[in-house]
């Protein structure tokens, strides 16, 4: 059967961050020719096919619909939907057909016009728009008036309660994210940012500002998975998959165990367990970014540091450029772009890095990257490993 290793072998971007002549579905489109034009493959190789759907305003780009729009004749096909992770459980789910043989070549496409949709069709913030019906669990919550940034907000001031961290260590993450978006000429925001621009921001929900945020953007994103014996024939050295695991804890903020925890603890050791490596082993950490305290949560619970020491890890400047863990390379969803459910532009951007193409943002000698994506409220994590060397 050759060598079934499932490894990365294309990555392509749309356009972004507005791009007011794409809907969602052509922002699926265009990333899918410009993966294909960046590995070499022919569209008609393709035989597996991912989609989480969300990014169009009528839900036209579910994983079905996409297949037929785009033109793949798929023997197998996955429209899991965990949110902003989505896109790492896709990983973990292509992997393992991979290495069964159920496909060989498997796409996974993502595409939202969210900025450029925002105040027509679309609502706000993941809750429902005012007369709206609202189905489900989340219909005991919405009539208290909570959002989804003060979902995040309870997160924040719970570490901060229990473990005395500060808005200016939370500044530190936006910082050093910013500090690489302003090498990426495509990011949204690439002026200089202090700790003082964040804390002295808007306040948005107590205790975060309005630079503790993520951007809203347009764009998309797509990868393209095959075994690692057809990736030696093709244009871009291979990234291999070497772990990747996922785990939900809750979907509702409401049921949420802990707020200072995440599933990233099981997802995050189960991933290391399969790569057969440590924190200490990675060399650049892709984080979803939605807000600074999610960046801090992961980061806690994926073990680089102890929980209740994000703050001061961050504050040490180790997450920034030149630091022993540079975080977001591509300028983050903090900054750059964050078009509804990110976890896509992670695992782009850590197979970036490991072909060496980060340009001014590359971090040196960069061997092994760990992408990690929450969906729902630090609800589902989605964790993933690659590395730069067949294991």
């Amino acid at each position: 059967m050759g060598d079934r290793t499932p490894v990365i072998a294309g990555i392509g971007l749309s356009d972004c961050p507005k791009a007011p002549a794409l809907d969602a579905v052509q922002h699926h489109a265009l990333a899918l020719q410009r993966t294909l034009d960046d590995c070499g493959l022919a569209k008609r190789e393709i035989d597996g096919y991912v989609s989480a759907g969300g990014g169009g305003g009528m839900m036209i780009d579910d994983a079905v619909t996409m297949a037929e729009y785009l033109g793949i004749d798929h023997r197998w096909v996955d429209g899991t939907m965990t949110g902003g992770s989505s896109f790492e459980f896709h990983v973990q789910h292509a992997a393992a057909a991979i290495r069964q043989g159920y496909c060989d070549t498997v796409l996974i496409t993502y595409g939202s016009d969210q900025l450029s949709r925002m105040g027509r069709t679309l609502g706000t913030g993941g809750f429902a728009r005012t007369g709206q019906r609202v189905p489900g669990p989340i219909q005991f919550e919405v009539p208290y008036g909570n959002s989804l940034v003060g979902a995040y907000a309870m997160v924040a001031r719970r570490h901060m309660h229990e473990f005395g961290t500060t808005s200016e260590q939370l500044a530190e993450i936006a910082v050093g994210v910013r500090e690489h978006a302003r090498l990426n000429p495509d990011a949204m925001y690439r002026g200089p940012l202090t700790a003082d621009d964040v804390v002295n921001s808007r306040l948005i929900a107590d205790p975060l500002h309005k630079l503790d945020c993520c951007v809203i953007s347009d764009g998309g994103g797509a990868v393209i998975l095959t075994t690692a014996e057809r990736a030696r024939d093709l244009r871009q050295p291979p990234v291999y998959v070497l772990g990747a695991a996922g785990a939900q804890t809750h979907w509702n903020i409401s049921q949420c165990p802990d707020f200072t925890s995440s599933a990233a603890v099981a997802s995050g050791a189960e991933a290391f367990a399969q790569a057969g490596v440590t924190p200490d082993d990675i060399d650049t950490v892709q984080f979803y970014d939605s807000f600074t305290i999610t960046a801090l949560v992961l980061l806690e619970g994926l073990g680089f540091c102890k929980q209740g020491e994000g703050g001061p890890f961050a504050a040490e400047g180790h997450l920034r450029r030149g630091g022993r863990l540079p975080l977001n390379t591509d300028g983050g969803g903090l900054s750059s772009c964050h078009p509804g459910m990110r976890g896509i532009f992670l695992l782009i951007e850590a197979a970036r890095q490991l072909r060496g193409q980060g340009g001014e943002a590359q971090v040196p000698d960069c061997a092994l990257a760990l992408a990690c994506g929450s969906g729902g409220w630090l609800s589902c994590i989605g964790t993933v490993i690659l590395g730069k060397e067949e294991p």
